[in-house]
Parts: structure tokens; C-alpha cells; sequence
């Protein structure tokens, strides 16, 4: 994983837009989006579901209003916390483009933070979804368009 990267906000359902990023020498496998190389997605949403093996994995659906996604949680990121279904969480981790099925996006759970306690959880992301995009994704879109 290559922390240099963004994380970026995001809708889920923007994810399905994102292509491979081509490959250079050195730099480990990565999407487009935007004009943006990436590796993790940041996503906000209400958990529909959550199921954990004996090993204490677990794979979650989150429904950030746009569209579900398939989360998976390793112990130790589900450790000291079990997550259920009603919780509104914020999400970052790796894109999982190979797993991700009908514009259903699939992430490699690395942080999952509670914020069910914040009454203006929701309305505040959407304005960080519009605020990322209108400052730095869409004038680097513009400044290196797709060849």
C-alpha cells in the first residue's frame, strides 16, 4: 500500500467511473479517478449489516446514500469494537476493484470511526464530497485529462 497516495472522499457510487492506473515502475497497483491515482476510498454511511467469522473477520454492508458497499474488517481493526447494523461509520481503505461487483464497491477495511453521536454526520459529508471535488479533483481533472 502506498500511503503517499490520497484517500479520497468519496460516493460509492463514483467508484465505478475509476480505471487501472497504468503501471511505472516501482509503484504498486493503483486505480484512476478524476485524473487522481489512487489506492483507498474514504466513505461515510449507515451499516446495513455486519457478520463476523470465528476469527473474528468481518465483511459489512454500508449504504452511503449513493449506493452499498461491501466492507471487510480483519480483526484486528473490528478489535474492541463490534460494529451493527444502524451504526453510521466513516471508512477509509484500500479499493478493492477486483472484488467489486454491480457498482457495488469493495474496501479493505484499514480505519472505521462511530459517528452516530454526530447529529450533523450526514449533511457535513456531503459537503466534504463537494468540497474535495470542487477543490482538488475536478481542476485536476481538468489540468491532466485523459489521454
Amino acid at each position: 500500500m502506498d500511503y503517499t497516495l490520497a484517500a479520497l472522499k468519496i460516493f460509492g457510487s463514483q467508484l465505478a467511473g475509476s480505471t487501472e492506473a497504468p503501471s511505472s515502475e516501482g509503484s504498486s497497483p493503483a486505480q484512476m479517478l478524476f485524473g487522481i491515482r489512487f489506492q483507498r476510498a474514504w466513505m461515510q454511511g449507515v451499516l446495513l449489516s455486519a457478520n463476523y467469522n470465528e476469527a473474528g473477520e468481518g465483511r459489512l454492508v454500508l449504504d452511503d446514500g449513493s449506493c452499498v458497499a461491501d466492507l471487510f474488517v480483519l480483526p484486528k481493526e473490528a478489535e474492541g469494537r463490534l460494529w451493527q447494523p444502524g451504526m453510521y461509520v466513516m471508512v477509509i481503505g484500500a479499493y478493492i476493484a477486483e472484488q467489486s461487483k454491480d457498482n457495488y464497491p469493495a474496501i479493505k477495511v484499514h480505519k472505521m470511526v462511530d459517528l452516530s453521536d454526530q447529529t450533523d454526520r450526514e449533511a457535513m459529508w456531503y459537503m466534504e464530497v463537494a468540497e474535495a471535488y470542487n477543490l482538488f479533483y475536478l481542476p485536476f481533472s481538468v489540468a491532466c485529462p485523459p489521454s
